[in-house]
Formats: C-alpha cells, structure tokens, sequence
C-alpha cells in the first residue's frame, strides 16, 4: 500500500467487520466519521484519535488542533487529551521541551488538558510522529455528526481550501519554494499555522440548524465533501469554482504543480445546514470567513467544474504525500 490513508474498500472489508459492538456506543465507525459517542445519561461522551504524520514542525500546535477539531466538528465542548509521542532515536532533550511546550501553549489556547498518554523513543522512523486522542462532551441531542446530511441542505465551507498543507509545505520545503516565489508569500503562508482551530466556527454553526459537520483533513475538500454524502447516504454536488482559496495557497499549488482542493485542509469545516443564510449570518457576524459551495442531493455525487460535470470519487491520496515524495527526491 501507498502512503496515506487506506483506501476505503480496505477499510471496509478488512478493518471494520472486527470493531465488535455495544449497545452504548451511540455513533459507530464508518467511513467518513472521525468521532465514537458513547452514551453517558444526559451527557454523551465524544472521542477521536489522529496521528500528526505529514509535518516536520509545529507538531505540538497540529496534534491538539487537528483532534479537537474532529470534536468541534460534532459540536462537542473538548474536555482533554491523551498524547502518545513516537521520537526517532537521537532525539536531544531539547526537541522534546519544544514539542511539549507547544502542545501545551496549544491545550492552554483551547481550554484542554492534556491528561496523559505515551512518550518514547523508538527505532524504524525517520520523524517524530505524534497521536492525539480527544475526548468531548455534549448533551445528548445537542451533538451533530458527519452521517446527517440530508437532500436539500446547503454545503457551506468556512476559510478556505488547503490551509493545513499550505502551512506545512511553507515551513517544511520552503527553500523548494523560494525558487518559485517571493519570499513574502512564503512567509505569509507559514503563519497559516494561526487559523488551523475549527473550534470558534464549531461552536457558532451547531446553534444555526445544521444537519451535519466535518472537519476537512486527509484529502482536502474532494475527500470530506465525498466522505459526508457517503456517511450520510446521500449524493451531493460540489461547485468546485465556488470554494474559496487563499491566494497564498493558489501561489504553491500552482508553483507545484497540485490541485487545492485535494490538499489537507485543517482549519476548514464542512458544514450541511438546513438554514444556510442564518448559518452565513452567524459565521460572518463573528468574523469567520465562510462560502457556499454546493448542495446536498438524493442520488449522484458529482463535481461541477466550469461547465463540466464529473463523477466524485473518494480522493485517492492526498496531494501534500504526492508533492513530499517529489521534493524528497
């Protein structure tokens, strides 16, 4: 296999016919949702877990982020966090003082705690990886979750497309870049790394009518409009000249020769909503950026670009893995 997610056929046949079942687990695993509800009485306990895999640096801020962004993405008030870290051997004292401190610096910003995990060293990688595990609450009937969508809602897109890769191909290949484009584009891009937390948009959308939420991760916006009308069942029908991108990210994308809207995009929330002008209302009454970009519908699942009309696929592979084997090279 590639590197990246696995394939969902795979995950299908050979990963979730062995979860086993309870009858308190409320939401279970399936393609497309990122969180487990367990019920807990008048409160449901909300969890998720994901590995930092993709990035060098920042890994402390992207690890707390990026899991308390699935919580948000449900509505759920992020309680704390458990944080397993795998360091490649030779690591120094120091490198393990900065990630802590930022994942900490990080957990402080969002009202968590980070209450455990795993720290080692190990051999057999050539990065440090970090898993984050997120638990949140909500009362039971105030949380939504990526399978709710339904034919008719709106699909609405906070910021804009790409906004993790970009952060992460500015800092990590930026001397890649500088061949390509002035440096105040690069250092524009880096500071990306600000407005990766769904969290505000989180908390404002789940009050306005919405049906469903997801965070926009591995895949980028291709992957989590797919992933959403696959949870819920549903079709769907992304206009993809309608989903807005930073001219930062356009800059790198076009310098690299990959397509925005399959670049990993934390720091955007998909949003299915049943009232989409009080959604926007909301949204943009708090300074968020947000964009109608298409519509939920009964059957096919299509992408509309320019006057074409395409089949949406499940993305096959993230185009930050692509772009880093090429500038590995």
């Amino acid at each position: 296999m590639k590197v990246g997610k696995v394939p969902v056929e795979l995950l299908t046949t050979l990963v979730y016919p062995y979860l086993g079942s309870r009858p308190d687990v409320l939401v279970h695993a399936k393609v497309g949702e990122d969180c487990a509800v367990i019920d807990f009485g008048e409160y449901v306990c909300i969890l998720t877990t994901d590995p930092i895999t993709g990035a060098t640096r920042h890994l402390g801020r992207l690890a707390v982020h990026v899991a308390c962004n699935d919580l948000a993405a449900t509505g759920a008030e992020p309680v704390a966090l458990l944080l397993t870290l795998l360091l490649r051997e030779g690591t120094t004292e120091e490198e393990l003082a900065a990630i802590m401190r930022e994942a900490g610096e990080t957990a402080k910003e969002v009202g968590v705690e980070i209450a455990g995990g795993h720290t080692e060293v190990t051999s057999g990688i050539d990065r440090h990886l970090a898993i984050m595990t997120a638990l949140g609450r909500a009362r039971k009937g105030e949380y939504v979750t990526t399978s709710g969508a339904k034919p008719g809602d709106t699909l609405i897109l906070t910021k804009g497309a790409g906004i993790e890769g970009t952060a992460i191909l500015a800092s990590d290949f930026a001397d890649d870049l500088r061949r390509h484009l002035p440096e105040d584009v690069i250092s524009r891009a880096q500071r990306f790394y600000d407005h990766i937390s769904v969290i505000p948009e989180g908390r404002i959308a789940i009050r306005t009518g919405v049906s469903a939420m997801h965070d926009v991760v591995e895949g980028g916006v291709l992957a989590a409009v797919w992933e959403m009308a696959e949870a819920s069942g549903t079709g769907v029908e992304l206009w993809a000249d309608a989903v807005p991108i930073y001219p930062e990210t356009q800059a790198i994308c076009q310098a690299l020769e990959i397509d925005p809207l399959g670049l990993i995009s934390s720091g955007a929330l998909l949003i299915a909503s049943r009232s989409p002008e009080e959604t926007l209302q909301a949204l943009h009454s708090a300074g968020i950026p947000a964009q109608t970009i298409g519509k939920i519908t009964a059957s096919s699942r299509v992408i509309i670009r320019g006057n074409r009309r395409e089949d949406l696929r499940p993305y096959p592979r993230d185009e930050l893995w692509r772009v880093m084997e090429q500038l590995s090279l």
